[in-house]
């Protein structure tokens, strides 16, 4: 009986020889999934990006007279995430974060209550090419 117990362990020691631990939860690669609307927000001009972000903006039942400065912040988890500069015709403005979805979805929040949220801070990396009209 002992000898089948030491047999049994030897095969089972020699059978892992050479395996390395199972590291499958850190090595696994990231999964990147992106939309072609998301693509698509990224080769706009100026005033086309502020139509876009606008649309999104008041989908989400917010305002925003008109878009001064906008532009891409950066990417957080499979969304991107866009910051436009709103000016209200009495002279207030607001910063809005959108974030983009693979799948054509917009979420927009208030630029006030990112900080401490653990969402990038609205900063924009890269702005679009030409500049922004009076869409309104």
């Amino acid at each position: 009986m002992r000898a089948r117990l030491i047999l049994l362990v030897s095969a089972l020691a020699l059978g892992s020889c050479g395996q390395e631990a199972d590291n499958s939860s850190t090595n696994r690669p990231q999964i990147k999934v992106r939309g072609a609307t998301q693509d698509a927000l990224h080769d706009l001009d100026a005033m086309n990006l502020a139509i876009a972000l606008k649309r999104a903006i008041y989908g989400a039942g917010y305002r925003c007279k008109r878009i001064t400065d906008a532009g891409f912040v950066g990417e957080y988890q499979n969304l991107d995430m866009w910051m436009a500069h709103c000016v209200e015709d009495r002279g207030g403005s607001r910063d809005w974060a959108i974030f983009t979805g693979p799948d054509g979805s917009a979420q927009v929040r208030d630029c006030r209550d990112v900080p401490g949220s653990g969402l990038p801070l609205c900063e924009i990396k890269k702005r679009p090419k030409g500049k922004f009209g009076t869409v309104g």
